[in-house]
């Protein structure tokens, strides 16, 4: 009986000592990234009408931030824009850097207009698509871009590798200053004017009015699979996502595999994500 739990022991600790090696080597290969958001106004041009729209870095959506799972963020935010602000990080599990995860009054202060604030944390256990935007009034409907996350170096998708990897971020335009529609919908108590265009990419598309060379395309090639990462930026609209004459697998959803299934069309509550695969036949 000794003898069978010596063993026991022995197996346990071997166990236990590849686990630590393998956490340290993990740790190993993890990477810090670092980033300059500057909020401002910038003139974008939609639906005919140029506005003074808050964007980060001039940019409409904001810059994609491309990760590995494992590695740490380090955002330097500077608000040269009129309104406060914060960013809030949609759907990351702050472990330990709950202080990090922006909603504005719950977990800081705002960034008041010519002031900075830097947000550290790290991505621990996720792996997919998710996204980060404002968290102050409605400077969401402008501030907003992609987090994409990919498996630890040395590791692979749990599904074979895609030929290459698309963006689709689903998003709503008003023709007017978001905050000015929210603040006239606070005065008056009626519920807010619903946006004039819903937007890929930032971009209307031919159905609307001066917008026929704003469709975004997305290169394939035939027979290839394509891992096309979708995300619903919308302030308070589900939206339905279909390929015409495809079908869409879905294999992932807020940065976590799923067992894979097949569907010809997604519906996305406002700040879901979901990955498909799709196959150019």
């Amino acid at each position: 009986m000794e003898r069978v739990f010596d063993n026991t022991r022995y197996t346990f600790s071997l166990l236990s000592l590849l686990l630590l090696f393998s956490s340290f080597s993990s740790l190993a290969n993890a990477k810090t990234h670092n980033h300059d958001f500057v909020v401002q106004a910038t003139k974008v041009k939609r639906l005919c009408e140029t506005h003074n729209s808050i964007t980060v870095n001039g940019q409409f959506p904001g810059p994609a931030l491309e990760v590995n799972d494992g590695d740490t963020l380090v955002i330097h935010v500077t608000n040269k824009a009129r309104y406060n602000v914060t960013i809030h990080w949609h759907g990351v599990r702050q472990l330990t850097t709950a202080w990090a995860d922006g909603p504005e009054f719950i977990t800081q202060c705002p960034i008041r207009p010519g002031g900075s604030y830097t947000y550290r944390f790290t991505i621990s256990g996720q792996q997919g698509t998710l996204w980060w935007h404002a968290h102050s009034s409605w400077l969401r409907a402008t501030v907003y871009g992609a987090i994409i996350i990919h498996p630890q170096e040395g590791y692979s998708y749990p599904f074979p590798k895609p030929h290459r990897e698309s963006l689709i971020i689903l998003g709503e335009w008003w023709d007017a200053n978001p905050i000015d529609v929210i603040r006239e919908a606070t005065r008056t108590g009626a519920a807010p004017n619903v946006s004039d265009a819903y937007t890929i990419n930032g971009q209307p598309g031919d159905l609307y009015k001066c917008s026929s060379k704003d469709t975004v395309k997305v290169p394939v090639n035939p027979g290839e699979t394509s891992l096309i990462r979708v995300i619903n930026a919308a302030l308070n609209q589900q939206l339905f996502f279909t390929i015409a004459n495809h079908k869409l697998t879905v294999v992932g959803a807020d940065a976590s595999y799923v067992k894979p299934f097949t569907t010809k069309v997604l519906m996305l509550g406002p700040g879901q994500t979901t990955d498909v695969l799709m196959k150019a036949d």
